[in-house]
């Protein structure tokens, strides 16, 4: 058998987002930019796109902008809103210390600009409260971002309550909802978000399509100069067919939230009962509230990197963190950030789930990783020492 469950790195394209995305590569194959009818065909359909995009997390069409993914919309909402606080005299950020990298990074480079930045704790239930927020505010805070669903670990934070200590205190609110927009139920309005990062890929669209939803008036600082594309603040012609397939999956994905958040969840909470029976393990993530498919766990005495090269002999694709470190030999960040020491964080596995997943599945992933761990285990002489009573267990 053969078991992808590596969704949070990248997920299988739905038929829907395939079909959609066909007929611009060779029949609506203008440039929306130019004024001849088969650009201005494009064009209708590059609005089109917007508006249902916009539907699916209840903003105006002209308040999202196309980009190339999930990192690219982190960097241009973060820096916008920095320099938009520098020039008001305000450089302090407000984050948390497991966010994507796409985050962090962004961060470090402002604070080599002159920006000081706040690193939330997250130690207690792998999660942040809005009480955290309010009390790190300052009156020159310029900006609070936070993930809405850790891509690791899975925590959902509590994202309404944020954005309305956020809106209290006048300071913009950037979340990155990659890993959460079409797998949770999001509203910017509601939930008072200003800014919101997301990607196709994450919910089954193509690779290279993302949105910077940014709430109207906002000013954005352009990344990419050039064009007058995307409203002057995104230049390059737009990659119709990826926007296109992007509108179709997240539309069939929002339309089919509520069965398929019952069905990944449940598969989810299977998976989580069954892998902590394993002796000296541990869950990671914050354990009440979870996105829906990602599934974090520690295993101590073994090492993460030979764990999922024998899940992969045994036809179960999954990871040990975000994808886009998985060329690193540090452990995690994001299990460093929740206390996890080094030894316990080099041995995690990350099991992320979409609907396209079968009970039949986790049953082999039961069947199988129990007998990975042990079969690591009984090779490794951290794991003899533990046993031995020369090193004290830590899970």
């Amino acid at each position: 058998m053969q078991v992808y469950a590596d969704n949070a790195a990248t997920t299988k394209m739905s038929k829907a987002a395939i079909e959609a995305m066909l007929p611009y590569f060779d029949k609506t194959y203008g440039n929306p930019s130019s004024l001849h009818t088969p650009g201005q065909e494009a064009k209708e359909a590059l609005e089109d796109a917007r508006a249902r995009i916009a539907g699916c997390i209840g903003c105006e069409p002209r308040e999202i902008y196309f980009t190339s993914g999930g990192s690219e919309a982190d960097n241009q909402a973060i820096r916008s809103a920095a320099y938009y606080g520098a020039r008001k005299g305000k450089k302090h950020i407000i984050s948390t210390a497991f966010e994507h990298h796409a985050v962090l990074h962004t961060l470090e480079k402002l604070e080599k600009e002159g920006f000081e930045v706040t690193l939330l704790d997250v130690k207690t239930n792998h999660n942040i409260t809005a009480r955290q927020v309010r009390d790190a505010i300052r009156e020159d805070t310029c900006l609070v971002s936070v993930v809405y669903g850790n891509n690791e670990i899975g925590s959902l934070l509590p994202i309404a309550e944020i954005g309305e200590v956020c809106k209290q205190a006048g300071v913009p609110f950037h979340t990155d909802a990659v890993q959460a927009v079409g797998h949770v139920a999001i509203n910017v309005k509601q939930e008072n978000i200003d800014l919101l990062s997301l990607s196709a890929h994450k919910f089954h669209g193509p690779r290279g399509a993302g949105v910077l939803y940014a709430r109207r008036g906002f000013p954005l600082t352009n990344l990419i100069e050039g064009g007058a594309q995307e409203r002057g603040k995104r230049a390059g012609t737009e990659n119709l067919p990826a926007i296109m397939g992007m509108a179709a999956a997240l539309e069939e994905a929002c339309a089919n939230l509520e069965d398929n958040q019952k069905k990944v969840t449940a598969l989810r909470d299977k998976l989580v009962a069954g892998l902590s029976k394993i002796p000296h393990c541990a869950m990671n993530g914050d354990p009440d509230h979870r996105l829906p498919g990602i599934v974090s766990f520690c295993f101590e005495g073994i090492e993460g990197e030979s764990l999922l090269l024998l899940l992969d002999a045994q036809g179960i694709y999954a990871s040990s963190g975000s994808a886009c470190t998985s060329g690193s030999l540090d452990p995690s960040h994001v299990l460093l950030a929740i206390g996890r020491v080094h030894d316990v964080a080099h041995g995690s596995l990350r099991l992320s789930l979409s609907h396209y997943n079968t009970e039949e599945e986790i049953d082999y992933i039961l069947e199988t990783v129990p007998q990975v761990v042990s079969l690591l285990r009984n090779m490794s002489p951290v794991w003899r020492d533990l046993q031995n009573g020369v090193r004290q267990y830590i899970l």
